[in-house]
């Protein structure tokens, strides 16, 4: 499931976030490449122990656990702090996908990236490429959002940033290790939810919400791992 997440910061918060990034230091994205993706990696990133990619993670990750659909689509259960990285000048990330299993940094605790997430901080019209190209089921999906909106997919899926041509795009990126760790039984958890959300405005007090909604949990009930 590919799902765009709209408004995850505000106006203020972007501007903060924004100001933040600006003053931090960049170093070569290519330091936190594996082995094969640091062949076809060339960006910036701010090194994720900066004061300013904690700071700005914080923000983050904050708003996202207060976005109900962010919320219902990933079911977090755990985050690894949000990274950022900028590109410029032609730079662009080839196809790789992530690897699988990530360290939070400065810890001994590792996740399973189940989810990755990329959440814009330059308007679309701030620069030309810089194409989130993540492929799909159905074929390649070219995802580029407003600033402050977010993309949220698959861990396993094969992806690539085409080339920056004008301008910079300038981005977080981090990943989620879910409740659930099948993404087929997340989106259908995902879909009843939302089935659920529409009934209750729609027909409120309706006996049959009670009802899915008890059948929603006892699902997650059985395929949660925590």
């Amino acid at each position: 499931m590919i799902l765009a997440i709209p408004n995850v910061l505000n106006p203020q918060q972007l501007a903060d976030a924004s100001r933040l990034l600006d003053s931090a230091d960049w170093t070569d994205g290519a330091a936190t490449a594996g082995h094969q993706a640091v062949k076809v990696k060339d960006n910036m990133q701010i090194p994720a122990t900066h004061p300013v990619a904690k700071q700005v993670g914080e923000t983050i990750v904050r708003a996202l656990t207060q976005n109900p659909l962010f919320m219902s689509a990933a079911l977090p259960l755990h985050f690894l702090p949000p990274m950022f990285n900028r590109y410029t000048g032609g730079q662009n990330y080839g196809n790789h996908i992530d690897a699988s299993i990530r360290t939070v940094p400065g810890t001994g605790h590792r996740l399973r990236t189940d989810l990755s997430c990329t959440l814009f901080f330059a308007e679309p019209s701030e620069y030309d490429g810089g194409e989130l190209i993540v492929e799909d089921t159905y074929g390649p999906k070219s995802v580029k959002l407003p600033a402050g909106h977010m993309i949220l997919y698959p861990g396993t899926s094969l992806h690539r940033v085409t080339p920056v041509t004008r301008g910079t795009r300038l981005c977080s990126f981090f990943w989620i290790q879910s409740m659930i760790r099948d993404d087929a039984k997340r989106a259908l958890l995902f879909e009843q939810d939302i089935a659920i959300q529409r009934l209750t405005i729609d027909h409120p007090g309706h006996p049959s919400i009670t009802q899915l909604t008890g059948v929603y949990h006892n699902l997650l009930r059985q395929w949660a791992e925590m």
